[in-house]
């Protein structure tokens, strides 16, 4: 799980993909907040600490870094740990933008920076129904699970 404000004056990248709209999400990186979750799911998976401990925020090679990038890192790091991933099960929690026509894109990005299968990934995004900081449009959030295998 992660979660990002929204704030004016940032692009908004979600899986890697630039999506238009007015606000982007707040952060040390590019505040990828799919791919933050992913990375945690991943660490978490192979009890190998989170991605605060892996990149700090108060560690300047990380500011406006690349997530995809990060996520690459992260999985090479599971690898040499004696893991293979097997599945990624990501959902998005936002009002808005509608994320639907990024959908595929944001797939195929994370499946080739977890050197995945296409069909080993799954993206989804829903809305909060205007309840909660997500629904009220103050921030996004995502859940990630998967699978991996020693």
């Amino acid at each position: 799980y992660d979660v990002h404000r929204l704030a004016e004056g940032r692009k908004l990248i979600l899986g890697g993909v630039e999506v238009p709209f007015g606000k982007g999400l707040l952060g040390h990186s590019d505040a990828d907040v799919l791919i933050h979750a992913v990375i945690d799911a991943l660490l978490g998976a192979a009890a190998l600490g989170d991605i605060g401990q892996l990149f700090p925020d108060n560690d300047e090679r990380y500011r406006d870094a690349d997530s995809i990038e990060l996520l690459r890192t992260a999985a090479k790091l599971l690898e040499r740990s004696g893991f293979s991933v097997c599945n990624l099960d990501c959902t998005i929690l936002c009002e808005r933008p509608k994320l639907m026509p990024y959908l595929p894109e944001m797939r195929k990005r994370l499946s080739q920076a977890a050197n995945l299968p296409l069909d080993a990934v799954s993206v989804k995004a829903t809305t909060e129904e205007g309840l909660g900081f997500t629904g009220e449009g103050f921030g996004i959030a995502a859940h990630a699970v998967c699978l991996v295998e020693r």
